[in-house]
């Protein structure tokens, strides 16, 4: 059983929106920071944006003022609100889990931005 299960990728149009979910197990999900990166083919991944166990949030200058994350502690879950995706924004996301040296991977879910 994955401890991170990404979900919601899929295909969008330029200017549209995508919602990615991360469902965390077997963790303390209230203590870990969480974050999305992505990576395109032939590019190194790259952090997306990041939230820390107390909500403080923190975007890369690419998707500041398109992409949202948040978290519900409650339902252990992450997620990345992407609006107005560009087809730069075309990449595997990967949902990542930090507290201390502890971290943790998701599996990753392909988004593709094309009209």
């Amino acid at each position: 059983q994955r401890l991170l299960a990404e979900s919601g990728g899929g295909v969008v149009q330029p200017g549209g929106s995508l919602r990615l979910s991360c469902r965390a197990r077997g963790i303390i999900f209230g203590r870990y920071a969480m974050a999305w990166y992505r990576q395109a083919p032939g590019k190194q991944r790259e952090l997306v944006a990041a939230i820390t166990s107390d909500g403080t949030t923190n975007y890369s200058d690419s998707v500041k003022g398109r992409f949202t994350i948040s978290r519900d502690n409650a339902e252990s879950t992450v997620y990345l609100q992407m609006n107005s995706p560009e087809p730069e924004d075309t990449a595997v996301y990967y949902c990542h889990a930090r507290l201390f040296r502890s971290e943790y991977w998701g599996l990753g879910t392909q988004v593709t931005v094309s009209s």
